[in-house]
């Protein structure tokens, strides 16, 4: 379909100025970077004593941490820490540390804070890390902060890759220590052994340099077990292919997909199949029955992830989960009946019917019995007759039911209620927000906090559901979107959207006008048939990758052809007040 609107200059202004006589041709994405040179990764080594074994049943008592960059020190961190026990005088022997020489030091809530800003941004090193990352692990649960994930390089396991018993009898500290001429000796007290581990890992990595170890992921990689020997036969499969964003798609000798994914890089997001990196037995499977891997490049992440997810739900490969089967996704529906009521179905409702969805199974039941807690559609599955009564149930006689099988409420009187089922499902929410709202102060002042919890998660997972069926109805009703991203290394990754579907894509090259590209790509790009609403559940799993490439704050909109919105009553303004709960 044609371009409802011309852009206009102050769209044309939102990409800034050009240079003069700069190409307009279309420009391949740089070769993107495979890791950072290990002479740029800055190191936090760290080294904690503690009052025993057990990260969950010990606290700690001194943190000592040097970090390095380029071979240099540029900062040390030491504190002792009050752990809030006494300290067992075997640790006391070992260590030195008294209860008296932490009586007056912080507690860890104190000290934590500052040890995680000293150690921001920097790859974590410890010998034997997972004794001092499972200590800071739980001390952050304790604080309620969270774990910053930092890489993580542990000396004992490189030592064992570098070094050979003919040489060290062990891989202890101290051996390691007197082996790379450590100018410090280990002797139990934080800082001095994280001193040491720095002169150990800084012989580590010469040595690893002599096995093609240059960055951080290479580093990352050889710390990792060894490939199979399966692993290495098959790599050959990653030679020649595209450091370009795009789908990557494993193949046998059938030429059956057998798993299909997406990268920014896809020669080096290849390669680590066949590395030490990958351990899952599911994905080493896959590569034991791989005999060719297919690449489709594509102009940026954006398209390669609409790519991707078009490929898995149309070919279903055998080792891919995620996206695969779309069409068991759920929908809240009312049924078609002189007394309608709420059911979960696969079948996408037609459009303009009331709906929401698609969700989980769980999700959707979820929503539906915090609307019947506060709109009194009836629940009983009996398909109900005009004509002749039938028997009431256990909801009819304590009030929650206005008895339409009774004949209690008349089709005209009973239609006001699935109307109004109908505004909270597609429009406004809060006479179901208000009531269970209501009544979860009620359970609440009855400490009936179980069930309060309950009908909280439920009210979470209908507004939630209810929000992002509205989003995605904003998002294909605006018919047609351009949008640009910044991409890395300059230029712009320009989407046109067409009724919440992609139809087209380009990366422009930096330092140009974007505005031709965007004419071509609008003139080249798919047809899609106009729709207000999504039509089944791969097409809402697109519009809702869509929009979490929209919202991202380096994305800018070009144009809109109509009125992209959400309806202001509707239920985006309640998700914020109510929590979600776990559904």
């Amino acid at each position: 379909m044609p371009a409802a609107t011309r852009l206009s200059q102050a769209a044309r202004n939102l990409f800034g100025v050009y240079e003069s006589g700069a190409s307009t041709g279309y420009e391949q994405p740089s070769l993107l970077s495979l890791g950072t040179p290990l002479s740029e990764v800055t190191f936090c080594v760290v080294d904690l004593e503690t009052t025993g074994l057990a990260a969950d049943a010990c606290g700690i008592t001194e943190i000592g941490a040097v970090k390095v960059k380029g071979g240099k020190v540029i900062g040390e961190f030491s504190t002792l820490v009050n752990p809030g026990e006494p300290i067992d005088p075997r640790v006391t022997r070992l260590t030195g540390i008294t209860d008296d020489m932490v009586a007056e030091a912080p507690g860890i809530e104190a000290v934590l804070p500052s040890f995680l800003e000293f150690a921001a941004g920097a790859t974590l090193v410890a010998h034997n890390a997972g004794f001092d990352v499972g200590f800071l692990r739980h001390a952050c649960e304790l604080c309620d902060t969270r774990w910053p994930r930092p890489p993580i390089v542990d000396t004992v396991v490189l030592a064992r890759r570098l070094t050979e018993k003919s040489e060290v009898p062990n891989r202890r500290l101290g051996t390691l220590a007197r082996l790379f001429g450590s100018p410090v000796t280990p002797n139990h007290r934080a800082l001095d052994d994280a001193r040491a581990t720095v002169a150990v890992l800084h012989g580590l990595i010469e040595r690893a340099t002599g096995h093609g170890v240059v960055t951080d992921t290479d580093l990352a990689e050889f710390c990792r077990a060894i490939p199979s020997e399966l692993q290495r036969r098959k790599r050959h499969l990653a030679d020649g292919l595209p450091h370009v964003p795009g789908v990557y798609i494993f193949r046998d000798a059938d030429d059956r997909a057998l798993y299909i994914g997406v990268s920014v890089d896809v020669a080096a997001r290849v390669r680590s199949y066949f590395s030490a990196g990958e351990q899952r037995r599911r994905l080493r499977d896959m590569i034991a029955s791989a005999e060719r891997v297919e690449i489709i490049e594509c102009a940026h992440r954006l398209e390669a992830g609409v790519a991707e997810l078009r490929l898995i739900s149309g070919g279903k490969p055998p080792y891919n989960r995620a996206g695969k089967n779309l069409e068991f996704r759920s929908w809240v529906r009312l049924t078609r009946e002189p007394y309608p009521r709420l059911t979960v179905s696969r079948k996408p409702p037609e459009l303009g019917e009331p709906r929401l969805g698609p969700a989980s199974g769980s999700q959707a039941q979820a929503a539906i019995a915090a609307i019947e807690e506060a709109l009194p559609i009836r629940q009983c599955r009996t398909r109900l007759s005009t004509e002749r009564t039938s028997s009431s149930c256990f909801l009819g006689e304590i009030g929650r039911c206005p008895e339409p099988c009774r004949h209690e409420v008349g089709v005209e009187e009973y239609a006001q209620i699935a109307a109004d089922t109908a505004r909270a499902m597609d429009g406004d929410p809060t006479q179901v927000a208000e009531a269970v709202t209501e009544r979860l102060a009620e359970l609440s002042e009855g400490e009936r906090f179980e069930t309060a919890a309950a009908k909280r998660d439920e009210l979470g997972a209908f507004l939630s559901l209810a929000a992002s069926t509205q989003r995605l109805r904003g998002l294909v009703s605006a018919g047609e979107i351009v949008a640009a991203g910044r991409a890395k290394g300059g230029g712009w990754e320009i989407a046109l959207i067409r009724h919440g579907l992609l139809a087209g894509a380009v990366r422009t090259p930096p330092r140009v006008d974007p505005m031709p590209h965007i004419k071509r790509l609008e003139e080249t790009a798919r047809t899609v048939e106009p729709v207000d609403d999504v039509v089944d559940a791969a097409h809402a799993a697109e519009a809702r990758l869509l929009l979490q490439w929209l919202a991202k704050p380096e994305v800018r909109l070009v144009s809109v052809s109509a009125a992209w919105s959400c309806p202001l009553d509707g239920a985006e303004r309640w998700t914020g007040a109510v929590p979600t709960g776990s559904a």
